[in-house]
């Protein structure tokens, strides 16, 4: 059987992900089913680092309605995203994946503090590492850190796991007809704003020649189909 085509990705998954139905907090059944699905990617012997989001936890744009801080905001959606990194982390640990949490911010008290090198060390170690904390900066999402971490670990594609299953002209769920891309270039994502990447993250890749693949989380065997190559979702590249 033929290898991957991709040997080191980049997981991008939002913290709706670890919620279960609810779509808020932490569910452990739901945390279990991450875990077994990358543990099927591990198994192909790809190295996988990972980043999440805190939409589960703490949405800063509710805080900023309020009156609340930016910077504040966005320091509480990065904690939020330890949490989720450490949830993750024992699920993994559970199905016999070594995993390792580094994070932007130190807390050397339950996570490692993230050193790019060591990061790949663990990565050829055959370990599975988890990124919490954002780019450890205000102002920046989830989707900027993940491209950075993909572009500074060398990974040769970031895949933003979502719950839809590419990306479309409109909101599919709104128009059932929206048209659906398999390929986009990087300038053509950028000019119709796609709401499912954000245009930093996008721009970083686009100047590093970073492929990213936007695809259904849930839907069985994606994210493997899209390590061998197969066309799954959208790929957005040159």
């Amino acid at each position: 059987m033929a290898g991957p085509m991709y040997r080191r990705v980049l997981l991008k998954l939002g913290g709706e992900s670890m919620a279960g139905p609810v779509g808020v907090g932490i569910s452990p059944p739901a945390a279990e089913e991450l875990a077994k699905k990358i543990k099927s990617v591990k198994e192909m012997d790809v190295e996988v680092a990972l980043v999440l989001g805190a939409g589960n936890l703490w949405r800063g744009k509710d805080g900023l309605a309020q009156g609340m801080e930016r910077a504040t905001a966005d320091h509480m959606g990065m904690l939020g995203t330890i949490m989720n990194a450490l949830a993750l982390q024992d699920a993994l640990e559970r199905q016999g994946v070594i995993t390792r949490v580094q994070t932007s911010i130190e807390m050397r008290a339950i996570a490692e503090p993230y050193i790019r090198l060591r990061a790949i060390r663990h990565l050829e170690k055959g370990r599975v590492v988890i990124i919490g904390g954002g780019t450890g900066n205000p102002y920046f999402t989830t989707d900027t850190a993940a491209a950075l971490r993909a572009v500074e670990i060398n990974a040769q594609v970031l895949v933003k796991a979502t719950k839809v299953d590419a990306v479309y002209a409109e909101d599919p769920q709104i128009n059932p007809h929206a048209r659906r891309f398999d390929h986009l270039a990087y300038i053509e994502a950028l000019n119709m704003h796609v709401g499912v990447i954000d245009s930093t993250a996008l721009t970083l890749c686009m100047d590093n020649d970073l492929p990213i693949i936007v695809l259904n989380l849930w839907k069985e065997g994606s994210i493997e189909s899209a390590m061998k190559g197969e066309p799954v979702g959208t790929l957005i590249g040159k």
